[in-house]
């Protein structure tokens, strides 16, 4: 199709394109990515590592899938940081900025209480912990979002998303292999486990604060003027209620509105199947805590930034329903790769291919998937709460369907545990023929900016 002058005059130079990664909003939206990534390993992946190396069986390992509830949950409690304030610190930082204090400080807490139990001796504590860390963690990816949403105008969005899933990664990065060097260096300097690993938690910890720091040096968005009619005219028992009642009612009295949430459930899923029994995986076969952190979480992370800056350029060239279809498959081959793993066992140059693969496939899926929530959320009233809905219910397959992944693998061995994670991928893909059929992507293509010049 040959561009037209006025289309070639709107699209942005190179320079626009990458100079838009550096403007004060984006960058605080950076900033908060890392936050927001850093606490989810620390009540899943790196949790996970420790609870193997302290004996604990793989049935229980993948019955912690659970302690992730609040990522699932988080809507209900979406209205509330919709429409309440903070008392004090809504006052002195703004609505959105005292949640995000509040929950960041929260988080601290709940960090160094985890690090300070032991999985060996008291599981059920651990869990608790895992818990707190996962509300504190869910309640602050909420405010984030809206934070996004509220701060950044569309011209910044694509931009803003793109470098909060990068930080993202690299939060995670930090709270994995990161703590996992830390642990070991704590055991080499004469710590025994047990307190490595209460200092590892202690240090991930103190790395909140740079989601402190940038929330006191943030801007506070400017609220619409319907927030302030709605304060004036309703008390915040009402403002709760009309908040959530107004978001739930308008995504679903859309058309197809509960195919859309099943695919929105099902999508990851084979990811997540997956994903939910790497650690254990690489551990259980031979590989080193160093090992993993070294490969799974260091060369992993480039390869998911590489598949992200990939996902970017397929959104340039395909449709949504396009790029729907190309990381779902990719999610789903990439799973096979695990089956050979298990054959190989113990090769490091093996490991660090299975893990390029994964990651890299991983990615593109998740900045599909993520531009498709995103364009979802098209009532201005109501985004914060419909994102949060979503996400939760994404979060479904990583936190429920994937509980029992465990037992199956202590069923039927590594080999052919990945296959079968590979075949859940299967029912997503009947939905995508569905919806793709029903011309759902059409509409959004344009809204998800999936075509857009910031995204990559």
């Amino acid at each position: 199709m040959t561009s037209t002058p006025e289309a070639a005059a709107a699209r942005p130079s190179f320079l626009d394109t990458f100079t838009v990664y550096l403007r004060p909003r984006v960058l605080v939206i950076l900033f908060l990515g890392f936050s927001a990534g850093l606490p989810l390993a620390l009540s899943g992946s790196t949790l996970l590592v420790w609870m193997s190396e302290t004996g604990v069986d793989l049935g229980t390992i993948g019955l912690f899938a659970l302690v992730g509830t609040p990522y699932t949950l988080k809507f209900a409690w979406a209205p509330v940081v919709d429409a309440l304030d903070v008392p004090l610190l809504s006052r002195w930082l703004g609505r959105r900025r005292g949640w995000l204090l509040l929950t960041q400080l929260l988080l601290i807490a709940a960090i160094v209480f985890l690090g300070s139990c032991d999985p060996a001796t008291t599981p059920l504590l651990v869990a608790f912990g895992a818990l707190l860390v996962a509300i504190a963690s869910a309640t602050q990816d909420t405010v984030i979002d809206a934070f996004r949403v509220e701060s950044l105008p569309e011209n910044e969005q694509a931009a803003g998303m793109a470098s909060y899933v990068a930080a993202y990664r690299i939060g995670m990065l930090a709270s994995t292999a990161g703590a996992l060097f830390l642990v070991s260096g704590f055991e080499a300097y004469g710590f025994d486990k047990s307190e490595a690993w209460a200092w590892g938690y202690f240090t991930m910890a103190i790395l909140v604060i740079v989601g402190i720091a940038t929330t006191l040096l943030a801007r506070e968005p400017k609220t619409a003027a319907s927030v302030h009619a709605d304060r004036k005219t309703h008390n915040p028992i009402q403002r709760v209620i009309s908040s959530a009642v107004g978001a739930f009612s308008e995504f679903l009295t859309r058309e197809r509105a509960f195919t859309v949430l099943a695919f929105v459930i099902l999508y990851k899923l084979c990811d997540a199947f997956a994903g939910t029994m790497t650690a254990p995986f690489v551990i259980d076969l031979g590989f080193t805590r160093n090992d993993y952190a070294t490969i799974v979480k260091g060369v992993g992370l480039g390869a998911t930034l590489i598949g992200g800056f990939a996902g970017g350029i397929l959104a340039r060239a395909y449709p949504l329903a396009a790029c729907l279809w190309i990381g779902a498959l990719l999610q789903m081959a990439s799973n096979f790769v695990f089956t050979w793993q298990a054959y190989v066992g113990v090769d490091l140059w093996a490991l660090t291919l299975s893990i390029t693969i994964e990651n890299f496939s991983g990615a593109i899926g998740t900045v599909v998937f993520v531009a498709y929530i995103s364009s979802l959320c098209k009532s201005p009233l109501h985004t914060a709460t419909q994102y949060a809905l979503l996400t939760a219910l994404a979060a479904i397959g990583r936190t429920y369907i994937s509980a029992g992944a465990g037992f199956v693998a202590e069923s039927v061995g590594w080999a052919t545990f990945f296959m079968l994670s590979a075949a859940v991928a299967l029912p997503s893909l009947v939905l995508l023929v569905w919806l793709q059929r029903a011309g759902h992507f059409t509409a959004l293509d344009h809204r998800a900016g999936l075509r857009g010049n910031d995204l990559d």
